[in-house]
This record gives C-alpha cells, sequence and structure tokens, in this order.
C-alpha cells in the first residue's frame, strides 16, 4: 500500500450501512482478500489524512496506516458480526498515533516538524506580510495541538478536519456525545488560551 501525503480532508465513512459493514466483515473473516482490499483502498486515504495530521510525519503516517490493517487482519476472525470497521480501523490507528506521538516526545532529536503541504506552500502566493502571519498562524495552532491530551486532540482533528459529528465521533472514541462535546469545549478554552490573537473562533 502506498499512502499519499494529503492536503484535503476525505471524509471516513463511518456511516456505512450496517448489513453491506457486515457482509464485508463476514467475507474478510472467512477469507476473502477482494473483500480485503476494497477495504483498504476505500478507507486508506482518510486514515492516511488523519495520521498526518496527527503526526505531521510521512513516514510514520504510512507506517502506522499500514500497521494498522496488518492487525486488522490479524484480528479478523475475532471481531463481533456487528463490527463497524471503519470505527475498527480509526480507534486502533488513533491508539497507534498516540504511542507514537509520545515515543517521539521523549526521543527529541526525532523532529516534530513536517515539510509545508501543497496548500501552505500555495498560501506563498499571498502578499508577503500576509502570507508571514498566516503561516506563524498555522504553526501556532498545529503546536498547540499536539501539546493538548490525546482525547482532546482525537475529537478536535475529527470534528475540524474530518468534519464528523459528535455521534460519530463518540463511536469512535468511545465515549458519549456529551462526552465529545466536553472534550471538545476544554481543548477549544485551553487552544484560547495559547493561542490569543493568532485563533480565530472554531
Amino acid at each position: 500500500m502506498s499512502a499519499i501525503p494529503c492536503t484535503t480532508s476525505p471524509t471516513l465513512p463511518v456511516n456505512a450501512e450496517p448489513l453491506v459493514d457486515a457482509a464485508r466483515l463476514a467475507a474478510i473473516q472467512a477469507g476473502d482478500e477482494v473483500a480485503f482490499d476494497g477495504l483498504v483502498a476505500e478507507v486508506q486515504r482518510p486514515l492516511f489524512a488523519f495520521a498526518w495530521r496527527y503526526l505531521r510525519n510521512n513516514a510514520d503516517a504510512e507506517e502506522l496506516v499500514i500497521e494498522t490493517f496488518v492487525r486488522l487482519h490479524r484480528a479478523r476472525t475475532r471481531l463481533r458480526p456487528d463490527t463497524n470497521l471503519s470505527a475498527w480501523l480509526f480507534t486502533t490507528l488513533a491508539n497507534l498515533c498516540h504511542n507514537r506521538h509520545r515515543w517521539r516526545t521523549r526521543h527529541k532529536e526525532c523532529s516534530l516538524d513536517a515539510p509545508a503541504t501543497g496548500a501552505e506552500r500555495a498560501s506563498a502566493a499571498v502578499e508577503p506580510n500576509d502570507a508571514l502571519e498566516r503561516d506563524e498562524a498555522a504553526a501556532a495552532l498545529r503546536s498547540a495541538i499536539d501539546r493538548l491530551p490525546h482525547d482532546q486532540r482525537a475529537v478536535v482533528l475529527l470534528h475540524h478536519y474530518e468534519h464528523l459529528s459528535y455521534r460519530d465521533i463518540g463511536r469512535i472514541v468511545g465515549c458519549s456525545e456529551r462526552g465529545v462535546e466536553t472534550r471538545l469545549y476544554r481543548a477549544r478554552q485551553q487552544l484560547r488560551i495559547e493561542l490569543g490573537p493568532y485563533l480565530r473562533e472554531m
């Protein structure tokens, strides 16, 4: 599998029809590699987009997406028939990203910076002062999100970048819609404290 650095935000298909998801899972559990490959093709880009935003490192993001699919393949026969495959994949990937981020934080020689994306490079086309301010604000926001606790960072990325509803986020992170709302509120408060004039209303 070859992941592509993502500058857009393909939405994770967590709202798959249950019967379709169940049929696909049954096929995968029966060893149908075509069904498994179809799932990979469908969800690898949105999974990669989340991992890249979490870690901002292409190699790490691609490695963890591959590891997520490997874990699914190994665990496929143990999954319940009503398992939401997309939510299972996303939860597994989020945990892998959390562990990798903690490891990289302990090993400071591993850079937490990544080259600018195509969208960020395109911002240089505006006036120099505007571009500088925009780059500074974007860098400050990314840095502040990096410092959020894992549970808050995950819901921020899912809601503001993947544009998922509270209900869908709750299914992925394993909490109620009210819990998602609370995590988002706390994250926004912390971001406002840290970013001050940089942060526009989220």
